[in-house]
């Protein structure tokens, strides 16, 4: 299958320079997203590595110094390692933060071309990758990185590229770089394992006797060293935690079929983040009117264009399985390939509990649809002959304006109706609040805000979690003593959302009324709204009762 490097056709030139054009294109895009919406508290989960106070699951000891390797049983510190610099030089802000990924992603972009190339051609290559390029769900979970999937991306991106350099040119060095990389991925996200899976065995199933040709013991001992040293930090964390990642993530789920699959399907036709991202028109009370010449432009361009909100991503799919007959060899043997690491990912997704049901889940399937749809057209459009380019060539352009427009609506929606309890830019002023205020702690009572924070002042301000759920009403009595402390100094400020943005409903409740059994009642201090006039965050103390 992918035995010889592809040879360039007479459109080379040109796609060796569409590809870094898209890629370009793809950072412009992104860019105006990356001041826009607060800062979401996974996205800022890499620094609880890094600043104060330190949160990672599992740090090393040597020496003096305690070297973090895990986040989450599941999430290494790979990139709290990588953005150690960053934040050192430029500081926690959102372009700071949101900036590295953008580029890392449209890194990941011309990898894909740079892969799909030597597996299919140039024609292939450009037509994956110019979908890729305008994909709103690529584009907006690399930006905003809540996954995160970035550093997933790129990693199992370049280290199949590397793999299939191995089989076209029997590198060992090429071999053992894909598997480090692999192995890295691993570390950075241990759910990768999803991706492995499905591809290992779709090339076992496609490819046997390609896998057969090129197996030597001495390969594949440099294969497992190369992956053991990628994953070395998941690897000593399970050694001494007794397989920590396993105990905390395995588990069994069927019961969510529906939902999952309309997640997939919300993810490939580009509307998986609606209300989950920006709030909808209805849900804005305060809408904000277009001020600059590109918010002007934006609202302009989804007026005209009918606001769409679906790309032509699945329906180029299908078209693209309708296409198969006309397709064979080394290019049917591709696609087949793709589809079946398609479908055994996500069925690992379906099958593990709480998996599948979010956007930077099932964007880790990407950018495999694209991979079929570049392989299938292409070669289809050769078996027509040279009067089908100019038709590809406006199909391919229609399905990128068409992305374009879909991405645009998210922009001016997310202008217009501002970010949703997750997204909130009220995250802005309350650190600036709290920066300022008097306290002696400060504890965020409810998930989302702590990591954010922490991120947002640079480790200075002394935050603490009340750790409380929702669910029964009495407080476990392992958390009583803390609890007590926490509420018996009235410098101690605590923050949650308003009670329409709770996450943990019932946690408030569950902690006054433990407050009021011991003589204490909460005191609001100051609420604050995001931009769009909606209050979204309180903070207060508790007081005595008497003094309330």
């Amino acid at each position: 299958m992918f035995n010889q490097v592809q040879k360039p056709t007479h459109t080379g030139k040109r796609g060796r320079l569409f590809a870094p054009a898209a890629c370009l294109f793809f950072v412009v895009t992104g860019l105006p997203f990356i001041p826009r919406l607060g800062l979401e508290n996974d996205e800022a989960i890499f620094a609880s590595a890094l600043l104060a106070p330190r949160a990672e699951r599992y740090a090393l000891a040597l020496g003096h110094h305690l070297v973090p390797l895990m986040l989450l049983p599941y999430l290494g510190t790979l990139k709290s390692w990588l953005y150690r610099p960053v934040i050192r030089a430029f500081g926690t802000g959102v372009w700071a933060t949101r900036l590295p990924m953008l580029l890392a992603a449209a890194a990941s972009i011309w990898l894909f071309y740079l892969l799909l190339r030597r597996v299919a051609g140039e024609r292939a290559a450009v037509i994956g990758t110019g979908l890729l390029a305008v994909d709103s769900m690529y584009l907006l979970s690399a930006v905003f990185d809540w996954g995160p999937v970035v550093l997933q991306h790129l990693l199992v991106l370049g280290g199949l590229l590397l793999l299939v350099k191995f089989w076209q040119e029997r590198r060992d060095m090429a071999l053992a770089g894909g598997f480090f990389l692999f192995g890295l991925a691993l570390w950075d996200k241990a759910l990768s394992v999803w991706i492995f899976l499905a591809l290992g065995i779709a090339a076992a199933v496609t490819l046997p006797r390609e896998l057969l040709a090129v197996f030597q013991w001495r390969r594949f001992g440099i294969a497992v060293l190369a992956l053991t040293l990628g994953a070395l930090p998941l690897i000593v964390y399970n050694v001494n935690s007794g397989g920590g990642t396993l105990r905390g993530t395995v588990g069994m789920e069927q019961g969510s079929l529906k939902q999952k699959a309309l997640m997939l399907w919300l993810t490939a036709n580009g509307t998986g983040l609606y209300r989950f991202m920006p709030f909808e028109d209805f849900e804005t009370a305060h809408p904000h009117r277009a001020r600059t010449a590109l918010e002007r432009l934006s609202a302009a361009v989804d007026s005209v264009a009918g606001s769409p909100r679906t790309n032509l991503l699945f329906a180029a799919f299908c078209v693209a399985l309708l296409l198969l007959p006309l397709t064979q060899g080394r290019e049917l043997r591709a696609i087949l390939f793709a589809l079946l690491a398609m479908a055994l990912a996500w069925v690992q997704m379906f099958f593990t509990a709480g998996a599948g049901s979010s956007v930077h889940h099932t964007i880790l399937l990407w950018p495999l649809p694209q991979m079929v749809v570049g392989i299938s057209f292409a070669t289809a459009s050769r078996r027509f002959g040279s009067s089908a380019v100019p038709v590809l060539a406006a199909v391919l352009a229609l399905m990128m304006a068409w992305g374009l427009a879909v991405t645009n609506g998210y922009y001016w929606r997310i202008v217009r109706n501002g970010g949703s309890r997750e997204w909130s830019d009220a995250i802005f002023p309350l650190s600036d609040y709290l920066s300022k205020a008097p306290a002696h702690e400060i504890f965020a009572a409810d998930w989302g805000i702590m990591d954010s924070l922490r991120l947002l002042n640079r480790g200075r301000l002394a935050l603490g979690l009340v750790g409380l759920a929702g669910g029964d009403a009495v407080v476990p009595a392992g958390d009583q003593d803390r609890l007590v402390k926490l509420i018996s100094r009235p410098d101690n400020l605590f923050v949650t959302h308003a009670k329409k943005y709770v996450v943990f409903v019932g946690a408030d409740e569950k902690l006054a009324h433990f407050a009021a059994e011991r003589g204490f009642q909460p005191q609001m201090v100051a609420a604050v709204s995001d931009s769009y006039e909606r209050p979204t965050f309180e903070i207060y103390r508790f007081v005595p009762a008497a003094l309330h």
